[in-house]
Parts: C-alpha cells; structure tokens; sequence
C-alpha cells in the first residue's frame, strides 16, 4: 500500500495512506509552499509504518496510574497521541483516541517556516492549524456526520454551527467526535466539536466528551466493538448503533451530562470550548473570546464562503 497524492484544486490536495485520508492547504509565497509540501510529503509516507509498528501497544488502554513518564511508545506521532489521553487515563481511553489529530498534528510542523502565512492539514475531519499573525480560518460544523458528502460544499451547506479562529487565539486544533461519525461511540451525541490548542487534544477530548452525552433509554441500540470491526481497540464494550427519536427532557438531560464534562476539561486548560449537537439541540461550553461567543448556531450562520467541519477557508 503505497501513499497516494491528488492535486483538487489551485489550493487544496488530497493525501490518502490506507486509513490516513487528509485534505491539505497552504498559502504563502510559492516558493516556501512548495518546500513545505516537499517536507510534509516525505514525512507522511512514514507515518502509517510507525503506527503500524506500534499498534499493540497503541490499542492498550492508558493505564490509570501511569505518569506521564511511563510512555513505552517510541514514534513520536504514537507519543502524542498517548501524551493527549492520559490526562484522561481514569476512565477507559487507548492512545487510538487521538490518532488522527495526532497525524494531523505531526504534519503540520512541516508549514511552520518563513514564507508561509497559514495552512491546515484535515484528517478525516479532525484539524490541525498553522496561522501566522492576521491570518484566520473560518470553519463551519455538520452536526450530522453520516449526511455529509463532499457535494455539500458545493452549494450552500446547512451548517449547524459555524466559527472564525485567527491567529490571536489559542486554538490550532478542531476535532470532532460522536455515534455518527466514521469511530465508534460509547455516548449518543449525532457530534461535539471540540477546540483546542492542538488537534491531539482536541481529539481526544472530543471522544470523552461524545462518550459522556449518554443515558440509559430501552430504544437506543448497542452491540460490543468488537462485533462490529474485530479489531477495535474497544473490544467488548458496548457502542451505540442507534438512537430513536427521544423527548427534549432526555436530549436536554444528555446534553447536559456532556456540558459537565466539558467544563470540567476546560477547567483543567484542556480545551478551550466545545459545541454538542444532538436531535436538533446543541449546547456550547466555554467557548468565548474578547469578541463574544466562538461558536454561532445555525440562525446566525451567514452564506460568506461555505465550509464544513471537513475543510477551513
């Protein structure tokens, strides 16, 4: 399997390395572009090998006990994705959680160099940022992650939430989790989108929150991870398949779970704000800067250059 690289656009390519699937731009003097997509190119062909290499180990959960120095993993991608869930390591979490923000995260560092004035690196809707001082991305979210296909960029996308980042911010990472997407789920949550000060930790803390939007309901279905992919680094826990159409009180009551979950992770300076969506309701937590609230919802949503969660312009 060998890594594969298409051109989109003027603006945006499309690397793919087995699971690894990412959409990429850069803007810059065409000359440190060039170079930066050089440096990111020969660094992403050996990123899969070295997950590979390390799988066993990456599917175990982070121990509950262990410090951060305890890390056996050697890559440096595995070690940031370990480094992004052991502050979460009291509950069930493996170093899996975070591996695509984590991708993200490494490939980025190849922008960071004189001439560039800003790029992203999307990992299957988990975003990694390169800003320079006065650069912005505007980035939109898709609370239902299974109905997006890229058509819907083409036209005007109905986001649920749209949000500007620029350079002043924290935030260089965007992650998004829940029992919709392309991972599994302990929780019911359709998406939280989570913000962050790198995709690793956005990842992360997007499935620990996604997990924690959750009740128990006899119409919601489950089956074991493992009889769904057999090697789910899961196993036999039990994700969500399904979920009817619940009363607002049950909606507002799970959302509410993951709120809690949320603060007490913005609290800890893990990320800086999370939007959660589920059956047509969203709840946002701690997400304002000096300008207002970083997430608006769908009411407020302009039709100025249509984006998703997939993608930033």
């Amino acid at each position: 399997m060998n890594a594969t690289r298409t051109q989109l656009d003027a603006a945006r390519w499309h690397w793919q390395h087995g699971p690894i699937d990412l959409i990429l731009s850069a803007d810059g003097e065409a000359s440190a572009v060039q170079a930066a997509y050089d440096a990111c190119w020969a660094r992403f062909a050996d990123v899969l090998p070295e997950l590979v290499d390390e799988l066993k180990l990456l599917r175990r959960p982070v121990p509950s006990n262990a410090a951060h120095s305890d890390c056996a993993l050697q890559g440096p991608v595995a070690r940031r994705m370990w480094s992004a869930c052991h502050p979460h390591r009291a509950r069930y979490i493996t170093p899996m959680a975070a591996v695509a923000g984590s991708v993200a995260d490494e490939l980025i560092t190849a922008f960071a160099r004189e001439g560039i004035s800003r790029a992203f690196i999307n990992n299957g809707g988990d975003i990694a940022l390169y800003l320079t001082e006065g650069q912005q991305y505007r980035v939109g979210v898709f609370a239902d992650l299974a109905a997006f296909s890229g058509a819907t960029l083409s036209g005007d996308p109905a986001l649920d939430a749209n949000l500007t980042l620029d350079a002043a911010m924290p935030i260089r990472g965007v992650a998004t989790s829940g029992w919709r997407g392309r991972s599994f789920s302990l929780g019911i949550a359709d998406s939280v989108t989570v913000l962050a000060r790198n995709a690793a930790t956005a990842d992360a803390a997007a499935t620990v929150i996604a997990n924690a939007v959750n009740l128990e309901h006899a119409g919601i279905v489950r089956k074991p991870a493992s009889s769904l992919k057999d090697d789910s680094d899961l196993g036999d826990m039990l994700v969500t398949v399904d979920v009817p159409s619940l009363p607002q009180p049950l909606i507002d009551f799970a959302l509410a779970r993951g709120v809690d979950a949320a603060q007490r992770l913005q609290e800890q300076g893990l990320i800086e704000g999370a939007a959660l969506f589920l059956q047509g309701r969203v709840r946002v937590a701690a997400a304002t800067h000096q300008n207002g609230a970083l997430f608006r919802n769908r009411a407020e949503i302009t039709t100025e250059a249509p984006c998703s969660k997939y993608a930033a312009c």
